[in-house]
């Protein structure tokens, strides 16, 4: 486990923002409210009304790699708090947050608030594996792994 919990491994973080906005892209939910950064395996939480179905997990490990297959710029901007809060949702940030937001965008698939660490360009993530989900109490786990693009 890193010793900073930001200090995750760049490619698999960066990862689970692409998963993030292609959950709220194919299933209209909103981002993990939960999650595990490793670099081995990681886990996002959901709230959800099922479990997926192992096409709907196919569909959407193939949808995160074409996105991380098309080399999308991943980058950094800074915003005001005040002109943060007309596009994002600022309850998760701490009270000593300060005046300005860091913004992390990767092309234009996903924008989010971050302070985390992320790899320059999506093509050095590798490729994203989802090796299981669960569902329970009306929240979807799902498990994934990342993998060199030879050993998919």
């Amino acid at each position: 486990m890193p010793t900073n919990p930001k200090d995750y491994y760049p490619p698999m973080h960066t990862a689970e923002h692409i998963l993030n906005q292609t959950m709220v892209r194919m299933f209209g939910t909103e981002r993990s409210f939960s999650n595990h950064i490793e670099r081995r395996k990681s886990k996002c939480d959901y709230y959800f009304d099922r479990d997926l179905t192992i096409p709907e997990k196919e569909t959407l490990q193939n949808e995160i790699n074409k996105v991380i297959d098309s080399n999308q710029i991943v980058s950094e901007a800074f915003m005001s708090t005040t002109e943060a809060s007309e596009s994002f949702n600022l309850e998760r940030l701490p009270e000593n947050s300060g005046d300005e937001i860091r913004i992390i965008k990767i092309g234009e698939y996903d924008t989010c608030l971050c302070s985390g660490v992320h790899v320059t360009h999506t093509s050095e993530i590798g490729n994203i594996r989802i090796i299981s989900s669960t569902f329970e109490n009306g929240v979807l786990r799902i498990r994934f792994k990342l993998q060199n693009k030879t050993s998919m």
